[in-house]
């Protein structure tokens, strides 16, 4: 079995991947910008500050890292995730609308923190560098994909999706380097680990939630885009974001591992 990093090269799907990238550059906060004196999302909280947020994070380190980058499958890479989403997730924690996958362990960190505290926490690792992983690119032997790169066909859903079965490319909303979206609070892919990625497709595939909002959740629109995925897309897909990230400046070719 052979591996490989995926850098940023010519992006398919322009159209998408210049709307992805107004959505995020028209409503990002700049990395240096102060805490904001405005409450978002309807609750008592500004943005966050990642200096206070660092000591609230420290309690997160032991599943994810000291900077977000965490070494257990088990538990999702969080560096470079947008503000928005962190939050949004502590949040349904907290409130008992997320109850799946490491819940259990999730619930009594995230019920002691206040809103401003998910904020702080969410702006700490939005301050991270998300690391590089690496994707499988096996050729497959058989099947309606025989002949492709594994990694490939989350590739192609990725960047072009399927207009047939009415799925839009994930960069649509992720962006074209797997960055996520902070306006909506779509959550950072890149380098994301493909065990966690594939058990979070297949729990939306199953179209069921426990979150009393799934709209503002966001669970409707991945449920409806990942309802006709098979195990072997949703396979790929996590392999495919597994090794997606953004060139390094400078970079001339997709940078590569075995």
């Amino acid at each position: 079995m052979r591996l490989v990093r995926h850098g940023l090269v010519g992006v398919a799907c322009l159209a998408l991947a210049t709307v992805a990238y107004a959505q995020s550059t028209a409503v990002a906060v700049p990395d240096n910008a102060p805490v904001q004196a405005a409450p978002l999302d309807d609750k008592p909280a500004t943005w966050g500050d990642a200096t206070a947020g660092q000591s609230k994070a420290g309690a997160c380190a032991a599943c994810h890292g000291l900077d977000g980058n965490a070494m257990q499958s088990n538990a999702p890479r969080i560096a470079g995730m947008p503000e928005r989403y962190i939050a949004q997730q502590l949040a349904l924690f907290k409130n008992g609308e997320r109850t799946s996958g490491l819940a259990p362990v999730m619930v009594p960190f995230a019920s002691m923190l206040s809103a401003q505290d998910m904020r702080d926490v969410g702006a700490w690792f939005a301050s991270q560098k998300a690391g590089a992983g690496i994707a499988d690119d096996t050729v497959i032997a058989d099947g309606p994909n025989k002949g492709l790169k594994f990694y490939q066909v989350g590739e192609k859903l990725f960047r072009a999706g399927d207009t047939a079965r009415g799925i839009p490319a994930c960069m649509a909303c992720h962006g074209p380097s797997g960055a996520g979206n902070p306006g909506p609070a779509y959550p950072a892919l890149h380098g994301q680990d493909s065990t966690y990625a594939v058990r979070r497709l297949e729990e939306y595939r199953t179209g069921t939630t426990t979150a009393k909002d799934a709209d503002a959740a966001h669970f409707n629109l991945m449920a409806s885009v990942a309802k006709t995925l098979t195990d072997e897309e949703i396979q790929s897909l996590g392999s495919y974001v597994q090794g997606l990230h953004a060139r390094s400046a400078g970079t001339s070719q997709t940078a590569s591992g075995h």
